[in-house]
């Protein structure tokens, strides 16, 4: 999972992310990172939000990636492997965070399987 960059928050990225398509202020943009944190099961997001990538889980950095993902609304999610390197606990949530997003938003995604 290298898709987040060591040298950089967690906060950092996710804004980041967010002011690059979007017109809005960092602060606007820090309150829809937390928001998206919590939507896809990050306890204490605002404290994740100063964390370093490597200070983290790899399944928390996975949950980081899918809400950076969801950040700017898309209509559609190609996943390569999401769960790759999970343990299996883990990977059903992931799943269950991604399914869950489906039904509630106008979002499709496509999984390429571990073969």
């Amino acid at each position: 999972m290298t898709s987040l960059h060591p040298l950089k928050t967690i906060g950092h990225q996710l804004t980041e992310t967010i002011r690059t398509h979007r017109n809005l202020s960092t602060k606007d943009a820090y309150r829809i990172s937390v928001g998206l944190l919590e939507e896809v099961r990050i306890s204490n997001p605002n404290l994740v939000m100063g964390s370093f990538p490597h200070q983290i889980s790899g399944g928390m950095r996975q949950r980081i990636i899918i809400a950076m993902a969801l950040s700017n609304n898309p209509d559609l999610i190609i996943a390569d492997e999401p769960t790759t390197a999970l343990d299996v606990t883990v990977q059903a949530q992931i799943l269950n965070i991604l399914e869950n997003l489906r039904k509630r938003e106008d979002c499709q995604y496509y999984l390429f399987p571990m073969i």
